[in-house]
């Protein structure tokens, strides 16, 4: 195998890099292009060995489990999320008319992945209007969310699944690694609150933190997120020990911070908002930036040569690679 410098790359170094295959640089070593052709093999060469050797020290965070592989916010996402070896499951919570905590991203059914108690496929209007809210959890747990798949994660596994309780996932979980850390959010808007698909605020709030002290985790493994503004100033005064992270999906930092009377612990942008200043910029402020939901590789490598302290992601399997 030669380089194109007259030089031959002998076996050793092409199974050491295998990304540059066969190529050969073609070259005339009697013409003056030798050394830019040089510098360009070099730049190269260089590039594959910075590829293989970075690494990055982040909290890797498996979104709703491991939403890509497995059915989100089940059982089957967490255990393949810890299986992959994330540092924290995050998840999403809502409360059914018996005041459980449920893990579900919506108060209502989703359509495209649910079969009800007879396994048959429900319709958008059963779906939307089956509020969580005004349900028991005996009710809420009959509905088989996994064995349809989601159509827009084609590579996410088929099977029987429903949606757990809240201390159901952490009892699961802390048999599997008593060191995993949790990110719980807390899906509140003032809109679902004004239409009954939730309790209030402070009724919301109270109940997922009364579940989250009765599990006796240590508070560092912990994280409340939201993006509602109201939840988060509502536990920073109430249980001011809890690490809060706010959730935003437009504005910069700056914007979005003027909407809190606090600074909170960590800063969780749509990750498309985020460029290195800004992240150099919120961490001046003693917050972590820990970017949704990134989920290709290239995006992920950008923000962590941004230097964010985490990242969120439904392909844990993608990430792991990444880490140190």
């Amino acid at each position: 195998m030669y380089n194109g410098l007259g030089t031959s790359i002998d076996k050793k170094t092409k199974k050491a890099f295998p990304e540059a295959g066969n190529h050969v640089i073609g070259c005339d070593l009697r013409s003056n292009d030798w050394k830019s052709v040089y510098d360009e093999t070099v730049t190269f060469i260089d590039a594959i060995i910075l590829e293989k050797e970075q690494k990055f020290d982040f909290d890797l965070q498996g979104h709703r489990g491991a939403r890509g592989l497995s059915p989100e916010n089940t059982i089957q996402a967490f255990k393949k999320a810890l299986d992959l070896g994330v540092n924290t499951l995050e998840l999403d919570v809502v409360i059914s008319k018996d005041n459980k905590v449920v893990v579900s991203h919506e108060p209502w059914l989703n359509e495209e992945v649910t079969l009800d108690a007879v396994g048959k496929k429900i319709t958008k209007e059963t779906a939307l209007a089956f509020n969580m809210y005004k349900n028991k959890y005996k009710k809420i747990k009959s509905y088989d969310v996994g064995s349809i798949g989601n159509p827009k994660f084609l590579e996410q596994k088929k099977e029987v699944a429903y949606k757990p309780l809240l201390s159901e996932v952490i009892t699961f979980a802390e048999a599997k690694n008593s060191e995993i850390r949790y990110n719980v959010e807390i899906k509140s808007t003032p809109t679902d609150e004004e239409k009954g698909y939730q309790p209030s605020v402070a009724e919301f709030s109270n109940l997922v933190i009364e579940q989250l002290k009765e599990s006796k985790l240590p508070l560092e493994r912990i994280t409340v997120q939201s993006f509602d503004p109201r939840v988060l100033e509502y536990i920073h005064k109430t249980d001011p020990e809890f690490t809060l992270a706010f959730l935003t999906y437009q504005n910069d930092f700056e914007t979005n911070l003027k909407m809190l009377s606090f600074v909170p612990k960590i800063y969780s942008p749509y990750f498309i908002l985020l460029n290195k200043e800004e992240v150099k910029t919120i961490q001046d402020k003693n917050m972590k930036v820990i970017p949704w939901t990134v989920n290709k590789k290239e995006d992920m490598v950008n923000l962590l040569k941004m230097g964010v302290d985490g990242i969120i992601t439904d392909y844990p399997n993608i990430a792991i690679p990444l880490r140190k």
